[in-house]
């Protein structure tokens, strides 16, 4: 059992499980009933994605140094009482079923989804490979 991070609108993996989408908005153009068929996400959990002025930061960002910003940013926000109840809820979760978590970003590595894996397994998250 374990959770997987995953780039939402991508094709499910084998055993994903329940897709979760850890975004501020729906995705755009898409019927909600389309969601989960067009592989976005099954169920909305926006209380562990970046606030909209985090996500200005983020989208200014073309240096290292702003995207720690941005990171920082995003983990404090994450300290918020719903937002560490929801990724300590997430972590639970993780010791017993199969389910993904993610954002539509193509590259993790300038995404949320890179600070949420650590906020994650900080937690005690059982991430899958």
């Amino acid at each position: 059992m374990s959770v997987r991070i995953v780039r939402l609108g991508t094709p499910r993996l084998p055993g994903e499980g329940l897709r979760i989408g850890t975004v501020r908005r729906p995705p755009r153009g898409v019927p909600k009933a389309e969601f989960a068929k067009r592989d976005f996400y099954d169920a909305w959990l926006p209380t562990v994605a970046p606030s909209q002025e985090a996500m200005d930061t983020a989208h200014a960002a073309t240096t290292p140094a702003q995207w720690r910003v941005f990171f920082r940013r995003y983990r404090s926000e994450m300290k918020r009482p719903d937002a560490a109840h929801a990724i300590a809820l997430l972590a639970a979760m993780s010791q017993g079923t199969d389910f993904s978590v993610g954002c539509y970003c193509e590259d993790e590595a300038h995404c949320h989804r890179h600070e949420l894996r650590k906020l994650l397994l900080e937690a005690g998250a059982k991430l899958a490979p």
